[in-house]
């Protein structure tokens, strides 16, 4: 009995060294990540503008679609190449650069590799095309339009006023449209609204000392709601208008009450990009095989661009001034209304 115990025990040994050396089963290959760069314009990934706005909509597309995300900071512009050939030569599937100054940087790599797909946001490349590269447009001059049309309408001194960081299309496509709406509502209402700093350009996007000297001299000519268009340049022109009360702020690219809560208590609305839903929808695009490059604009009528909500000037702003918002925002899409943009 023991010896066939011992050789029961035995054979039992053999046979699980012999399953022991057979085939290891080859496990099923995992699919890498769709991997997703940002490169920043100069100001910084938080930014609390159009940088920290496209982050958002990188955020949205990790959640969403499940891609890998990351970002480089361009301090400077000389920085934007080196940043772009960083994530090509780590093998990024798609490459999102954020701002106008970036356009020929983010065409000449787009050209150099066909392989990977690229989004330039405020980006319009004349007469380039090519299937990898996508222009994300945005039409603020309708969103801004509501905007100076609203600042008119609240206005107590009869005066509204603007400036901008760089002279370039994406920044005075906002200025155009606020100082257009102001003018729409004049024409409704016969008053005679005046904008200020149509021609006041800072020379950066980065200063926050300019923002306050530029909010500062058009409070000293009158005005009493300011939008600036130049990103953290604006914040120093919000705490400006926080210091001076009366005075009201119209934040730009994403809802200022979220973004530099501090001042929300002085923000009257934001015209805001809506950046959070134009990035993941040209991600969904590059990874489901539609992408073909050209343009997406965001329009009032696709949600790309929007005003915010008026937060703690909600109770303060006539309901009938709402309601000719809710109808002119309708006149606009319809095409009944001109922005009077034609940049």
């Amino acid at each position: 009995m023991k010896k066939s115990l011992l050789l029961i025990a035995g054979m039992l040994t053999i046979t699980t060294l012999l399953a022991g050396c057979g085939p290891t089963p080859t496990p099923e290959p995992t699919a890498a990540p769709f991997r997703v760069g940002q490169v920043t314009d100069v100001g910084g990934i938080d930014d609390k503008s159009f940088n920290a706005t496209a982050w958002q909509g990188m955020l949205v597309a990790q959640d969403r679609l499940g891609v890998e995300v990351a970002y480089l900071e361009s301090q400077q512009q000389t920085d934007y190449a080196a940043n772009l050939q960083q994530f090509v030569d780590q093998g990024y599937d798609m490459i999102v650069t954020v701002g106008f100054l970036l356009t020929d940087d983010t065409a000449t790599f787009a050209q150099q590799n066909p392989d990977i797909y690229f989004a330039g946001i405020d980006q319009f490349y004349g007469d380039t095309s090519l299937p990898n590269l996508l222009g994300l447009g945005f039409a603020t001059d309708q969103a801004a339009f509501l905007a100076g049309y609203l600042a008119a309408g609240m206005t107590k001194t009869g005066k509204v006023g603007t400036f901008g960081g760089i002279e370039i299309p994406p920044v005075t496509i906002f200025m155009v449209g606020f100082q257009n709406g102001v003018e729409y509502y004049n024409q409704q209402h016969g008053t005679s609204v005046e904008v200020l700093g149509m021609d006041l350009f800072v020379g950066n996007f980065e200063s926050t000392d300019d923002g306050r000297r530029a909010a500062e001299d058009l409070i000293a000519e009158g005005a009493d709601i300011i939008m600036p268009v130049a990103g953290p340049v604006g914040l120093g022109t919000a705490a400006a208008i926080q210091e001076n009360p009366g005075t009201m702020l119209i934040g730009v690219d994403t809802d200022w009450c979220i973004s530099a809560e501090e001042y929300c208590a002085v923000t009257l609305t934001s015209v805001m990009k809506r950046m959070d839903n134009t990035v993941p929808l040209a991600i969904e695009q590059a990874m489901n095989g539609t992408f073909e490059g050209g343009y997406l604009i965001g329009t009032l009528e696709n949600e790309g661009v929007s005003i915010a909500p008026f937060h703690e000037f909600d109770d303060d702003i006539p309901q009938t001034l709402k309601d000719e918002l809710d109808q002119l925002r309708q006149d606009i899409i319809d095409g009944t209304v001109s922005t009077g943009w034609e940049g």
